[in-house]
């Protein structure tokens, strides 16, 4: 059994300890927010935070997760949309959104680090994120509005 935190609530899951954070949050904890893009951790469709880290949960092993804290896109979204999901959402940033998820983790936590982040500060912390749909310039758009202190 591995015991840890997954959106404030206390799991304990009977999984083998290799088993990637993903495939535990998908299958066993019915949070499907989180996407399998490539399962190499490169395309960012899987980012959770991880004691306020962003990771790749598809090469994550349950593991390295146990007696941490766990954040997904729905719990970010616990109390309703967060500013990068709002900001998302009025920008019209997603066309068939399986990127958002991990877009939307990556860019909470780039915009609780550095909250007046530069356009270049924002390409650079969502570079490892891939949008096949191509709608990069508004992502970059709705994230910079997201900023707090933005109206």
């Amino acid at each position: 059994m591995t015991a840890l935190t997954v959106n404030g609530r206390g799991v304990e899951v009977d999984r083998p300890d290799d088993t990637p954070l993903l495939t535990v949050l998908r299958d066993a904890l019915g949070l499907v927010g989180s996407r399998f893009g490539c399962g190499q951790g490169l395309c960012g469709a899987c980012t959770v935070l991880l004691d306020g880290t962003p990771v790749a949960s598809c090469d994550t092993p349950l593991w390295q997760a146990g007696g941490t804290e766990v954040v997904t896109v729905e719990g970010l979204a616990a109390d309703g949309p967060n500013r990068v999901q709002q900001s998302l959402v009025e920008h019209q940033a997603a066309q068939c959104g399986f990127c958002i998820p991990g877009i939307v983790v990556r860019a909470t936590a780039l915009l609780a680090e550095r909250p007046a982040a530069t356009a270049d500060e924002v390409a650079a912390g969502l570079e490892r994120h891939l949008c096949r749909c191509g709608t990069h310039q508004r992502i970059l758009q709705a994230v910079l509005a997201a900023r707090p202190g933005q109206p």
